[in-house]
């Protein structure tokens, strides 16, 4: 199928075609990171692709999700794939010595997507977020290098920060494609349908259930922010600075009063650099 030949494409080509916050973040890496990052990043965006393509059916999408996990297995077991990617995916798993488990735990989030369009509690939705992001950070926080191990606490909770927002900002966007992330128990406490969400219903009863969900990501940033060690903050700049694109993306949320159905959070390409900017000289040309 045409995805396997996506995921040969240039790796940093894939990345600056995704448009992502994840761009920005790798703006003042050393080049190896940055290489080993795009590769990493590359394997991530197509997984998604494949999950949100219209192309093919749900069976389909199993069945490249599969034949993902296989490649990358037999990449790394046999130290031979037919895709480009997935030998230079191999190599950077083993300079980094990156766990393989986050990423096939990553394709088990994605596998989420195709049978899971509800969710009834929100652990159920942690459970979803763990698997869809905060294995990016565990894996992110291999190539960056670390002191303290505590950076893979920082990394889960920082995913799942990141991943709330996400799904806060995307609301309508995913609604229209047949998901919906709130957890139920949530809907009910405050009295809102999912009749009202898929028709983009804005009133009080929404207003107070996406504050409810807002303060929640931020409870995450925040635990995230305080089990960062303080001898890893400069070697974790590149996740300071997505962490800094995002919580601005949640503050644009609430600024708006909520109403994701009019408004979608969006930040400026010309903002986004000067947070990644910002973020570098903080950790990195001033005295700590």
């Amino acid at each position: 199928m045409s995805v396997f030949k996506e995921i040969d494409a240039d790796a940093k080509y894939i990345t600056k075609r995704s448009k992502s916050n994840f761009l920005y973040s790798t703006l003042f890496l050393p080049r190896e990171k940055s290489e080993a990052l795009q590769i990493l990043y590359a394997f991530y965006r197509c997984s998604d692709d494949i999950t949100d393509s219209a192309d093919y059916t749900i069976e389909e999408k199993k069945t490249l999700l599969s034949e993902l996990e296989q490649n990358l297995i037999s990449s790394i077991e046999y130290k031979n794939s037919q895709s480009i990617i997935f030998n230079r995916l191999a190599k950077v798993i083993k300079i980094f010595k990156i766990p393989v488990e986050h990423l096939v735990e990553f394709l088990k989030g994605m596998e989420m997507d195709l049978t899971q369009k509800y969710y009834e509690t929100f652990n159920e939705l942690i459970q979803y977020c763990y698997r869809v992001a905060s294995t990016v950070g565990l894996t992110i926080v291999e190539v960056l290098g670390y002191k303290n191990p505590l950076v893979k606490k920082y990394a889960e909770n920082l995913g799942i920060a990141l991943q709330l927002t996400n799904i806060l900002r995307d609301v309508k966007e995913d609604s229209e494609n047949g998901r919906i992330y709130l957890p139920k128990e949530d809907l009910k406490r405050f009295g809102y349908t999912t009749d009202e969400l898929k028709r983009n219903i804005y009133n009080e009863r929404f207003c107070s259930l996406m504050k409810y969900e807002c303060n929640r990501a931020n409870e995450y940033f925040e635990l995230a922010e305080s089990l960062l060690p303080k001898e890893d903050r400069r070697s974790m700049f590149m996740a300071r600075i997505i962490e800094k694109i995002y919580r601005s993306i949640l503050n644009k949320i609430e600024k708006n009063n909520y109403n994701i159905f009019k408004t979608r959070a969006r930040i400026s390409k010309p903002r986004k650099f000067y947070y990644a900017l910002g973020v570098y000289i903080k950790y990195n040309l001033l005295k700590r």
